[in-house]
C-alpha cells in the first residue's frame, strides 16, 4: 500500500499528505553531456552549455531530433503510403490482435467488471479533445461533455493531465470530477455535494507533491520565454507545477534550436528534468511522481486501496506519459489501460481506441451498459 500525507478521503478517513514527500531521494540529473568517441574518430568539440553556445550538429541530431521524432511521428506522404501499405496493414494486424479495440472487446470488459466498483481515469488532449496547433483551442465537444458527465454520474471519475488542473477544469467544466493536472503533482476532489456517484462523505481531496519547486518552474518559465521568442511558432505553457513548450507550429528545421535552448536552460536546474510528447516538451520536478503514481493515490483517497477483488481502475489516455499509468494497472493486475491511437506503438495498455470519438462511444456504451445492469437487478 502506498502511504500519503494528511489528506483528507472523501469517505472522512485521512490518508498522508503528499506535501511532505522526501525529495532528497529525488534524482538529480547530471546536466553535463556525456559523449562517447571511437578510437580512430577525433572526438568533435563541444563548447561549454553553460556560455549559450549550442552543441555540434551530430550531437544534438542523435539525440533531441531523434526523440522529438520519435514522440511526434509524421504524417506520411501519400505516395510514401502506398509504397508501405502492405507491411503497414500487417503492423497494424499484429498489433490491434495484442491491443484490441475497446469496443468490440466491449461485452469482455463489461463481464470483468461485474461485481466491482468501475473507477474512471481519462487524459484530455487527444483522449477527450482532438489535438490542435493552438493548445488553447483544445477544446472539447458538447457531446464529449454530456457522455463524461453520465459516466461521472454512475462512477468516481478523475481527469488525469499535463495541463494546468485550472486551465483542464475551464476546459471540461464538470464539478463532480476529480482533476489531477500537472501530470498528477496537482490533485483536487469535488466537493460532497458534487458527487453524484455515491461518494459524499468527507471533504475535497488535495493533494500537491511538489510544491516547494513553484517558485523554480515559474523562474524557469520567464527565462524559457524570453530564450524561445526567437523560434517562430514556439509557445511555452505553464502548468503550475511543470511547463510544456510546444512546437507543433516550429518549423522541423528548427525543433533542434529549440530544445538546445531548453536544455540550456535546465543545465542551472538539476532538479527539474526533461521528457518528450506529442509535439511538446515536457519539463518537471525530479521527483517520484507520475500519472501512475497520481491514479495511486486517488485510488486510496477513494477508499479502494485494499480492495483490489472489487474495483476495476480503467484509464484511457494517448501520450507518454499515460503510460505511467499503463504500467501501474499491469503491475497490479487489476483494470485496464486504453491507449487512444491510430498508429502502431509500444503501450502497456490491454486495448486501444483510435481517437476521441471512439472514446465517446466507449463512454456511452458503458453507462448504457451500467444502466441496463442496475434495471436488471431490480
Amino acid at each position: 500500500m502506498t502511504v500519503y500525507p494528511n489528506v483528507t478521503k472523501p469517505c472522512g478517513r485521512h490518508v498522508p499528505n503528499a506535501n511532505s514527500i522526501n525529495l532528497k531521494s529525488a534524482r538529480v540529473t547530471d546536466p553535463k553531456p556525456i559523449l562517447c568517441a571511437s578510437p580512430r574518430k577525433k572526438l568533435p568539440k563541444i563548447e561549454s552549455v553553460k556560455d549559450g553556445s549550442p552543441l555540434v550538429r551530430e550531437a544534438r541530431e542523435s539525440t533531441s531530433l531523434d526523440s522529438m521524432r520519435a514522440s511526434s511521428p509524421a504524417r506520411v506522404r501519400p505516395a510514401i503510403a502506398a509504397t508501405r501499405a502492405a507491411s503497414l496493414v500487417d503492423e497494424q494486424n499484429s498489433w490491434i490482435r495484442r491491443h484490441p479495440s475497446a469496443l468490440s472487446m466491449f461485452e469482455q470488459i463489461a463481464q470483468a467488471s461485474l461485481g466491482k466498483k468501475i473507477v474512471m481515469f481519462l487524459d484530455y488532449d487527444g483522449t477527450l479533445s482532438p489535438i490542435v496547433e493552438d493548445p488553447d483551442q483544445a477544446f472539447m465537444s458538447t457531446e464529449m461533455r454530456e457522455a463524461v458527465k453520465d459516466t461521472a454520474r454512475l462512477f468516481p471519475t478523475a481527469i488525469v493531465s499535463g495541463r494546468c488542473r485550472d486551465k483542464v477544469y475551464s476546459f471540461v467544466d464538470l464539478k463532480e470530477l476529480y482533476y489531477a493536472g500537472s501530470h498528477g503533482m496537482d490533485i483536487k476532489g469535488p466537493h460532497p455535494s458534487s458527487c453524484s456517484n455515491g461518494n459524499k462523505n468527507g471533504e475535497s481531496v488535495l493533494c500537491q507533491p511538489a510544491s516547494e519547486f513553484l517558485p523554480m518552474i515559474d523562474q524557469v518559465y520567464k527565462t524559457l520565454v524570453e530564450k524561445t521568442k526567437s523560434i517562430p511558432g514556439a509557445k511555452v505553457e505553464t502548468n503550475k507545477f511543470c511547463l510544456s513548450v510546444h512546437y507543433r507550429c516550429v518549423d522541423e528545421k528548427s525543433w533542434v534550436d529549440l530544445a538546445e535552448q531548453v536544455k540550456l536552460v535546465l543545465s542551472c536546474y538539476p532538479k527539474l528534468k526533461l521528457t518528450y510528447g506529442r509535439k511538446v516538451l515536457e519539463i518537471r520536478p525530479t521527483i517520484e511522481w507520475d500519472k501512475g503514481k497520481a491514479l495511486e493515490f486517488l485510488l486510496e483517497a477513494l477508499g479502494f486501496a485494499n480492495s483490489d477483488d472489487h474495483v476495476l481502475p480503467i484509464y484511457i489516455g494517448d501520450d507518454r506519459t499515460d503510460e505511467d499509468a499503463f504500467k501501474v494497472l499491469r503491475e497490479r493486475g487489476q483494470g485496464f489501460g486504453i491507449l487512444v491511437s491510430k498508429d502502431p506503438k509500444e503501450t502497456s495498455a490491454s486495448y486501444s481506441l483510435q481517437e476521441p470519438s471512439e472514446v465517446m462511444s466507449f463512454l456511452r456504451r458503458l453507462v448504457e451498459w451500467q444502466r441496463l445492469s442496475r434495471r436488471a437487478s431490480l
